[in-house]
């Protein structure tokens, strides 16, 4: 499968130039052949917002044409877009991702983990991430923070995941020279552990005084990079992945990802502190 992750730059209250970039970045994978396509969280939106008022002018229902626009792009592709979006309901808003395609929208995300500032203008979710059987392959979705929670990959992998998306807006922090984002660490470990396949989409540029990472990657089965952005601005990367290497999950004439699993061990750990 034909993976491209398109990193962008949105900005609160601008919701004509943000769709606008999107809409581009759609053509622009489309036109690459992809097969996945992957946004940045709360990519609709921009992310560092003010007031409860920049939020809810900002969100979404699921109803919303933009929708529905997004699922014409993709007419006659074949393709599936991921992409996050802040979320309205009857009971509030939430910090979500919709995966789509030309067809119908395939799943709705509401992110469980809220970093930071988003606590103060999202709920958060209360329902496991999604796994969906397209033509591609099975995919999962998870949302920036939800990857550094070991248990919301595995229970992806264990659900039958091959490729998870993950929309992030991931901030720059301080990291040693010539190293990669802890972040990006994080999700190579994920990858390499369950042999699955991630597409990390990141945004980048600076909103309100707040720096982002831009550290896109397209991460294999076997935990490398088969792509990402060599510099931080807006733009595509892409990777041709076979889809196999994340159903294979021996890691050696002895091992396996699953049949290693001892769940009985576990239940014997505390979980609930």
């Amino acid at each position: 499968m034909r993976i491209v992750c398109q990193q962008l730059a949105p900005t609160v209250g601008d919701n004509f130039s943000n769709m606008a970039a999107i809409d581009r970045a759609i053509d622009e994978a489309v036109s690459l052949g992809a097969d996945l396509i992957v946004l940045p969280e709360l990519c609709t939106s921009g992310y560092v917002f003010a007031s409860e008022a920049e939020v809810a002018d900002a969100a979404l229902t699921i109803d919303s044409t933009v929708f529905t626009d997004w699922q014409r792009r993709l007419v006659g592709t074949g393709a599936v877009l991921v992409a996050g979006f802040p979320l309205k309901e009857s009971h509030g808003i939430f910090n979500a991702a919709v995966m789509l395609d030309e067809s119908a929208v395939l799943a709705v995300y509401r992110k469980v983990h809220l970093w930071d500032d988003e606590k103060s203008w999202f709920l958060a979710g209360s329902e496991a991430p999604p796994v969906i059987e397209t033509r591609h392959g099975r995919l999962g979705v998870l949302v920036c923070y939800d990857l550094e929670f070991p248990e919301m990959a595995r229970g992806l992998l264990l659900k039958g995941a091959e490729v998870i998306a993950v929309p992030t807006n991931w901030p720059l922090a301080d990291k040693p020279d010539q190293e990669r984002p802890a972040e990006l660490h994080d999700a190579m470990t994920t990858a390499r552990h369950s042999h699955l396949i991630i597409a990390a989409c990141d945004r980048c540029g600076s909103e309100r005084g707040v720096a982002f990472t831009g550290g896109s990657a397209i991460i294999g089965a076997d935990g490398w990079i088969k792509a990402e952005r060599p510099d931080r601005d807006a733009g595509v990367i892409a990777a041709d992945i076979d889809i196999s290497t994340a159903r294979d999950k021996a890691v050696s004439a002895r091992n396996h990802v699953l049949e290693d699993r001892r769940p009985e061990v576990y239940a014997q750990i505390p979980t609930d502190h």
